[in-house]
């Protein structure tokens, strides 16, 4: 990989990293949050099938296309931590120094766990996220 390729600037869709630790990340209203006996986090959320599994779901089991499943994640203990402090309030950035603190973890292994964590979190519609006003 040349070095241009290495330097490209974010396209005009992408933040910059200084806001997306800026934004405020936001919990699904659909998701239903538990508390288990051990102290972990159980979400159920809505979930959407893929248009290849829909289809193929549908051949076998014939039901409707536009059929929802209920998924759960079960939290581990970091997870969890990270689960409470979104409060629609708190910034990423926030977030990352106080889970760095909790953990007792550089500022840079707290931002890579939260930042992944809370991208997954996103990229299965459990959280969205608002800019900072």
């Amino acid at each position: 990989m040349s070095n241009m390729a290495a330097m490209r600037k974010p396209s005009s869709n992408q933040l910059t990293r200084t806001a997306a630790l800026d934004c405020v990340p936001v919990k699904n209203s659909r998701v239903i949050t538990r508390r288990m006996e051990n102290g972990l986090v159980r979400i159920t959320y809505p979930a959407t099938q893929n248009t290849w599994f829909a289809k193929l779901a549908n051949v076998f089991a014939r039901k409707a296309p536009d059929r929802v499943f209920v998924r759960k994640l079960e939290l581990d203990h970091l997870g969890t931590s990270v689960w409470h402090m979104i409060d629609a309030r708190q910034s990423v950035q926030t977030i990352i120094r106080h889970f760095a603190a909790a953990q007792q973890l550089s500022s840079r292994e707290a931002e890579v766990s939260v930042t992944q964590f809370l991208r997954e979190l996103g990229r299965r519609g459990i959280i969205g996220m608002r800019q900072a006003p």
